[in-house]
């Protein structure tokens, strides 16, 4: 019995079979190549993004309130100035800002808060107060103090060099950029920023927006501001809370 199984015939696979398996395969492997290549080609480039109706309607909606608030706030006689003591302004961008006016668009640019949650300095005058104006429904600002410039720069300040990131920690770095405007090491450039000095503009480009952080399980409201941050618009000294709060 033993003997029998141990003289097992195996059976062979006749030529034709094998050539017909061969150029199966040889197909098969081929139009999985072309599904790849096909795949690839359609998935190059952003995905089509489907947007509902009353999406469009809720951007021409929010986009027509923002041009009658700023015809309103045109018609009207400039906001005064305020005491000449607040030369300098932090503006932080806390609301969303798809589909709005074209014009508070290109403040916000101008501003340089294309995201939200991001901030910058800014200096007072008849300009920059019009242009809160314009962004007011979106953007907290108010009159920073010494220590919240300082903890801004210190914890978050950074430059661009090429395409790089560069975090403001070496003095020899910002004396190498820096030094024709007479800043030749960190506490220069904070001292510039919060005096307003006459290098603020250079300084200010120097410095890239502050991308602040907010926590994972801030609350909410149905306006999906955050309960914390209170309203966006003018918040004098309170800017300073705020900063504390993302920093």
């Amino acid at each position: 019995m033993a003997e029998a199984e141990s003289k097992k015939v195996i059976k062979l696979v006749p030529e034709y079979l094998l050539k017909k398996r061969k150029s199966y395969q040889a197909i098969k492997a081929t139009q999985a190549k072309l599904a790849l290549l096909e795949k690839r080609k359609v998935s190059k480039g952003k995905p089509l993004r489907f947007k509902r109706l009353e999406d469009f309607l809720k951007d021409s909606h929010k986009k027509h309130r923002d041009e009658t608030r700023i015809r309103r706030v045109e018609h009207r006689p400039p906001a005064p100035l305020p005491p000449a003591k607040n030369k300098l302004a932090f503006a932080v961008r806390i609301r969303e800002i798809k589909g709005v006016s074209p014009k508070v668009m290109r403040v916000v640019q101008m501003l340089r808060l294309r995201k939200i949650f991001s901030g910058g300095f800014v200096k007072i005058n008849k300009t920059s107060v019009a242009m809160m104006k314009v962004v007011e429904p979106y953007v907290a600002w108010g009159f920073p103090n010494l220590k919240s410039v300082r903890e801004l720069i210190l914890k978050r300040g950074q430059t661009r060099v090429g395409r790089r990131k560069v975090p403001l920690t070496d003095n020899t770095f910002i004396e190498q950029h820096m030094g024709k405007h007479g800043i030749i090491c960190l506490e220069d450039l904070i001292h510039e920023i919060y005096s307003v000095g006459k290098g603020f503009r250079a300084t200010n480009n120097f410095l890239l927006p502050f991308r602040l952080s907010v926590a994972r399980h801030a609350s909410r409201d149905k306006a999906g501001l955050l309960k914390d941050l209170g309203n966006p618009g003018f918040r004098g000294t309170d800017i300073n809370a705020i900063i504390r709060l993302l920093n």
